[in-house]
């Protein structure tokens, strides 16, 4: 096991482990790291020093369980888990329908409900202009996230 101190392109830094040195650059390449704190694929290796153990000293931690990588280390990442568990507790996950359920949703052609989901950038800003309340969510769905 190889833990790597991570950063992600708005600079969110972040600790993972993996298998091996390999195991991280294959990863990688099929972009499935993904930042821990808003989810990017934008995600490089941070710089580091190795944990070595001196002459007589105790070799350095080994890995924790991989539970410890989900529980919120900072104050922001209580934040985000906080409205992650809001999100899921009072709205529907309509996946990649999200532009069609909310546009339907506002012209009365579906019934009127919490949604959350996935659109791209161009869809979200022709939500707005037409007058539908959307908003981005610092938030990705946890199937999608590493």
């Amino acid at each position: 096991m190889i833990r790597y101190s991570l950063k992600g392109a708005d600079g969110h830094a972040f600790d993972s482990w993996f298998q091996s040195a390999e195991a991280f650059e294959a990863l990688e390449t099929k972009g499935l790291v993904s930042c821990a704190v808003c989810g990017g694929s934008d995600v490089s290796k941070a710089m580091m020093a190795p944990g070595v153990a001196k002459r007589g000293e105790a070799a350095p931690p080994a890995p924790q369980a991989a539970s410890s990588l989900t529980t919120p280390a900072n104050p922001m990442e209580e934040a985000l888990a906080r409205m992650r568990a809001h999100v899921e507790a009072h709205s529907t996950y309509v996946g990649g329908h999200f532009v069609r359920e909310a546009r339907a949703i506002h012209l009365g052609e579906a019934p009127d409900r919490m949604i959350h989901g996935e659109a791209n950038p161009e869809d979200a800003k022709a939500l707005i202009e037409d007058g539908v309340p959307v908003a981005p969510l610092p938030i990705i769905p946890k199937d999608r996230s590493t």
